[in-house]
């Protein structure tokens, strides 16, 4: 290691991979830059995430349009309500035909089927009538996102434009503080990052797409049957609380599976093992079942333990990765001695 008066660096060598040791001041300048480049990353970001809110928009509203709360426009494999009057008993599927309208006016799809009684004779029996609107005061299968105020339009364009941004970003912001830190730490130490930064990555991109292919759809179905189990209709909701929850829970399932990463890390440091992780593993089953009921938004069973699953599953490996790096520490000192 030598220092060369003047020009404020101390050159580390080569092998300990520590890059050159720069004083205070000039680590607060680069810290100054790196967070300037952040946040100039992240505008840009939002701004273009504000000029394509209408495709954002479709692709976060993609998970409530692929579940059978959203009725198909084609009029195939669709659910409508069947009603006594106005009280609704259930749901069926909807016949695949259009019905027929007056010449000059568009066919139109079955929205809803009503059970009348009709008077045969002495006889009253009950009968069918497929009808082209929902029934007046009944509940809708079909849920419409709506503003219902002059600036729900601008929290909707806020909404986009700050998580869209924000995903947008997120890898310069990730390349910035990395051109940062990783220069100031020795070769051992950036592989440990690096392995870790790719697995947390991967971690969190697989959670966010088992939410939005999966868990999302059969989320927001149970949200409108329990709903309209419990007598309130759900067949407009507003448009920022459906962004919001989307937005949230992606982020939920995908900081979730990042389960695998903490405790790796808390194993490789030592602070846990394979076996105090076999030993946990009965209260892990417990309080994965209470944080995935706090935290998935219908409240259902199928829900919570959809959500259960793969997370179990992550533990189970940890435990797995855990067990190996225990044999393979205890092969490497066999072999010392």
């Amino acid at each position: 290691m030598s220092d060369e008066p003047g020009d404020g660096l101390i050159e580390v060598h080569p092998e300990e991979g520590g890059g050159p040791v720069k004083p205070f001041l000039d680590h607060l300048e680069d810290l100054r830059w790196t967070l300037v480049r952040c946040v100039v990353a992240v505008v840009l970001g939002m701004l273009l995430c504000m000029v394509a809110a209408d495709r954002v928009i479709g692709i976060l509203t993609w998970p409530l349009k692929r579940s059978n709360v959203d009725a198909d426009a084609s009029g195939t494999n669709r659910l409508v309500g069947v009603y006594l009057g106005t009280n609704f008993l259930g749901k069926v599927r909807a016949p695949s035909f259009p019905m027929v309208q007056s010449e000059g006016t568009p066919p139109r799809h079955f929205e809803s089927l009503r059970l009348n009684p009709i008077l045969i004779g002495t006889n009253v029996v009950v009968g069918m009538d497929w009808n082209s609107s929902p029934v007046v005061g009944g509940s809708s299968l079909a849920v419409t996102l709506k503003n219902y105020s002059p600036m729900g339009a601008l929290m909707v364009m806020f909404q986009v434009a700050f998580f869209g941004g924000v995903v947008l970003s997120c890898p310069f912001v990730l390349y910035f503080l990395g051109h940062y830190i990783l220069p100031a730490l020795h070769l051992h130490e950036k592989n440990l990052v690096l392995q870790v930064a790719a697995m947390g990555t991967f971690l969190f991109l697989l959670g966010v797409a088992f939410c939005y292919f999966i868990l999302l759809q059969v989320a927001l179905m149970a949200s409108v049957q329990m709903s309209q189990w419990m007598g309130f209709g759900a067949d407009e909701w507003r448009a920022e609380e459906y962004l919001s929850f989307v937005c949230k829970f992606l982020l939920a399932l995908g900081v979730s599976f990042e389960l695998p990463v903490v405790i790796l890390i808390l194993v490789r440091i030592g602070l846990l093992d394979y076996k105090k992780l076999a030993a946990f593993r009965s209260y892990w089953v417990v309080l994965n079942l209470v944080i995935c009921a706090v935290l998935t938004p219908s409240g259902d069973p199928l829900t919570m333990f959809i959500m259960a699953a793969p997370l179990h599953l992550l533990y189970e490996i940890s435990v797995m990765v855990a067990y190996f790096w225990h044999k393979k520490d205890l092969k490497a000192s066999q072999d010392q001695v």
